[in-house]
């Protein structure tokens, strides 16, 4: 694979992870508590790494061509979203004053943000729809070291934009209590809206 493949791929990645969506709003609420933007960006790309295992593997045209194995994903995190949206709203964050707390706290959001971006049918598409233009069998490099090349580019930039943000969030609202509670209500309303046209777009598909 040359080099300017990877780079016409990175362009049009970082196009998709510079849009915002439940991965960043998620990011921000992290940022306002501090220290968990850590462990919320591992687990947002453990999610992510989860579905590049899946498409090296070569089960995403499957899955991803089988619209009951869609629906089910998409309900599952739609339904997610919207009650990680509904708690934000209800509870929303405030800068840290302190130290973060247990490590249970941590892996407590790390494992959130593994749902959030491994329940989210979007990241699967991505990889169906997505890297398929790029790669070439014709290269000489087997189909699946294509996928695995591609798929870290893909992690790497969307862990150095996720946490760009996160820590953008936390730089900018930490002195901020009442700036910080309206960014996240309104990233609670995102992954609400989010969830919501997840599944009216597919249930009415």
């Amino acid at each position: 694979m040359d080099t300017t493949t990877l780079a016409a791929f990175l362009a049009v990645d970082l196009l998709l992870v510079f849009t915002p969506g439940a991965d960043w709003a998620f990011a921000i609420s992290a940022g306002v508590r501090g220290r968990s933007v850590g462990p919320a960006v591992t687990g947002l790309i453990a999610g992510h790494a989860a579905y590049a295992l899946v498409a090296v593997a070569g089960l995403a045209v499957i899955v991803a061509s089988s619209p009951a194995a869609l629906t089910g994903l998409t309900v599952v995190g739609a339904g997610y979203l919207l009650w990680l949206g509904c708690g934000m709203l209800r509870q929303p964050a405030v800068p840290a004053t302190g130290g973060e707390g247990a490590d249970t706290s941590r892996l407590q959001v790390m494992l959130k943000g593994f749902g959030i971006s491994g329940l989210n049918p979007k990241a699967l598409l991505l990889y169906f729809a997505l890297f398929p233009q790029f790669i070439d069998p014709s290269t000489g490099w087997p189909v699946a070291a294509q996928t695995g090349l591609l798929s870290t580019v893909h992690l790497t930039a969307c862990a150095v934009v996720y946490l760009a943000v996160g820590v953008l969030a936390r730089t900018v609202l930490s002195t901020r209590p009442s700036a910080a509670r309206a960014v996240t209500r309104a990233s609670g309303v995102m992954m609400i809206v989010i969830g919501a046209f997840l599944l009216v777009e597919r249930l009415a598909a």
